[in-house]
């Protein structure tokens, strides 16, 4: 399964996959859309299903994992990639901004209400889409609807922490129970991808654009570090896999994560304020 796989990473993890012989369920918000790249993949009719997943809206998380669970009784990985960057300040139903909620906690939902399915899979994992930018945010848990001050940019930032802290502690708890799931984290690094283009700001647009044009790598090529982690035997949790090299067939570098990003008791905080404002929960401390 793949959130957000009717463009950019998460198109091209698809038709990566599909291209090995998986069967993917495409998560997606615009399906009339999907269902055009579906056809356009030219994949076996079986090979790809879409299916409707608002991310920013817990109910459609919630409706979405029914029908997947209708439909299917394993899962064998999860790749979390969906997600929306540099918005002007809005709030979820739950009064969270919107980077945050769609960015984090859709995914934080969705994995946990997947969890049955991904514990029959086979090596099954997960894999969460984060960011080095990671590395600039700081997360304050009591002001999650922006009213500290908001900052498009910082806000994207916050999520991506978000992300590393959710990756790292879902791992925790999985090895703790025993389970047979691995939790693992990758980034594109700067990739030319329609996530620039929603950027409220046309400065913004226009200067990012140019800077992908200098520094991006295609995303057919930014997908590598994603693909390592969802199918090498040697991809590792303890470990953030991004590109390095040169933009075209780029290497995979296994970096350590760091700073906020390594701490343990924040993440143990986000999970529980998460499990607070999704209603999901599934995993013990």
């Amino acid at each position: 399964m793949v959130t957000g796989a009717a463009s950019g990473l998460g198109l091209e993890v698809t038709r990566a996959l599909v291209g090995r012989g998986a069967r993917v369920v495409m998560a997606v918000r615009d399906t009339v859309r999907a269902e055009r790249v579906r056809a356009a993949l030219g994949s076996a009719p079986d090979a790809t299903t879409v299916l409707g997943l608002d991310l920013l809206d817990l109910g459609s998380v919630r409706r979405f994992a029914d029908e997947v669970r209708d439909r299917f009784t394993a899962l064998d990985l999860l790749v979390l990639n969906a997600g929306i960057s540099s918005q002007a300040l809005t709030l979820s139903a739950q009064g969270v901004e919107s980077q945050f909620a769609t960015n984090h906690l859709g995914h934080f939902a969705l994995t946990g209400l997947l969890l049955d399915l991904l514990g029959q899979g086979r090596d099954p994992r997960v894999v969460t889409v984060a960011s080095a930018l990671y590395t600039r945010a700081t997360l304050d848990l009591d002001h999650l609807d922006g009213s500290a001050g908001h900052s498009p940019g910082r806000a994207y930032n916050r999520s991506k922490l978000a992300n590393v802290l959710f990756a790292r502690e879902l791992d925790r708890r999985l090895r703790a129970t025993g389970s047979p799931l691995t939790s693992l984290a990758a980034h594109p690094g700067m990739a030319r991808t329609p996530l620039h283009t929603t950027y409220p700001s046309p400065v913004l647009r226009l200067l990012t654009k140019a800077i992908a044009g200098l520094a991006g790598r295609e995303p057919a090529e930014a997908v590598a570090p994603i693909l390592y982690a969802a199918t090498s035997p040697d991809a590792r949790p303890d470990a953030f896999y991004g590109p390095t090299g040169p933009k075209v067939r780029p290497l995979i570098q296994a970096a350590p994560f760091r700073g906020a990003g390594t701490d343990e008791a924040l993440g143990r905080q986000l999970w529980r304020r998460s499990e607070q404002l999704t209603g999901v929960g599934g995993l013990g401390e």
